[in-house]
């Protein structure tokens, strides 16, 4: 009966890690770039109860004799689903379509990976700089932060499908200024590791991160200037999780009230 006592606890503990991770979900629904997590479980250790693989006969067993140990988290796998584009009051705000990231360049030097395009023009030195609203530089095609002389109107500067820049000539046409946002993928995106503010850090479960601008082998994303991508969580199906892992959670906690009392009956047999 012991076993069981440790399998609820093992139980409620996994259910509460799931919890956990729905109510994170349901936290940014309205974060722009989010993706979803899902947790994932799996059985722990089987004990064996009968070692013996033959019958009193000497015949052998159709099927063995193990009990399970409980359960645990396995992993949190992200979703990379595509979200809902929604419309921005910026001309700085850009939304992809496809699997590429957009990057940035962190406090520490590194480079972060996002899907959130709600951009920035900040002066710096008195130019312009295209950064997120933490105050981290965009990253061009070849990896550089992208950086305007003063001379540019930012509500002039229009981009194509691809992400490149433009600036209306003398005659109102849009010409190409020569740069162009950078877009990367990812072998494994589930991979990533996540930090903070929607940003992904390149890992070696993810695979080095694959320029979309210089390989030619992957399918090209598409930027949409004026949009946002919006969070990817499916409220209602997180709802129904949400009350699928809170029964499982009193299912469990009700396993350890039952063993206790089968264990208290068993005390009580002597006297």
């Amino acid at each position: 009966m012991v076993r069981s006592l440790w399998s609820g606890a093992t139980g409620m503990l996994a259910q509460q890690t799931a919890v956990d991770t729905i109510s994170n979900n349901i936290a940014n629904v309205n974060t722009a770039g989010y993706k979803t997590s899902q947790n994932e479980f799996k059985s722990l250790l089987y004990q064996e109860l009968q070692t013996k693989t033959t019958s009193a006969n000497g015949e052998t067993k159709p099927i063995d004799s193990q009990v399970g140990l409980g359960v645990r988290s396995s992993s949190i796998t992200t979703i990379f689903r595509q979200g809902a584009f929604l419309e921005a009051n910026s001309t700085s705000s850009f939304a992809i379509g496809g699997d590429g990231f957009f990057a940035v360049q962190l406090a520490d030097g590194t480079t972060g990976y996002t899907r959130n395009g709600d951009f920035h023009f900040g002066i710096i030195n008195n130019g312009l700089e295209l950064t997120d609203s933490d105050g981290n530089a965009v990253l061009d095609t070849k990896g550089q932060p992208i950086k305007l002389n003063g001379d540019y109107t930012t509500s002039k500067i229009t981009i194509d499908e691809n992400g490149a820049f433009l600036y209306p000539d003398d005659t109102n046409n849009p010409k190409a200024m020569g740069i162009q946002i950078g877009l990367w993928q990812f072998n494994n995106p589930a991979g990533l590791e996540k930090k903070d503010g929607s940003i992904y850090l390149e890992t070696g479960a993810s695979g080095r991160a694959l320029n979309e601008f210089t390989n030619n082998n992957l399918t090209k994303s598409t930027v949409v200037q004026g949009y946002i991508e919006g969070s990817n969580v499916q409220l209602a199906d997180e709802m129904v999780n949400l009350i699928v892992a809170q029964r499982a959670y009193e299912a469990n906690s009700r396993v350890i009230t039952v063993t206790d009392t089968m264990m208290q009956q068993a005390n009580q047999l002597k006297q």
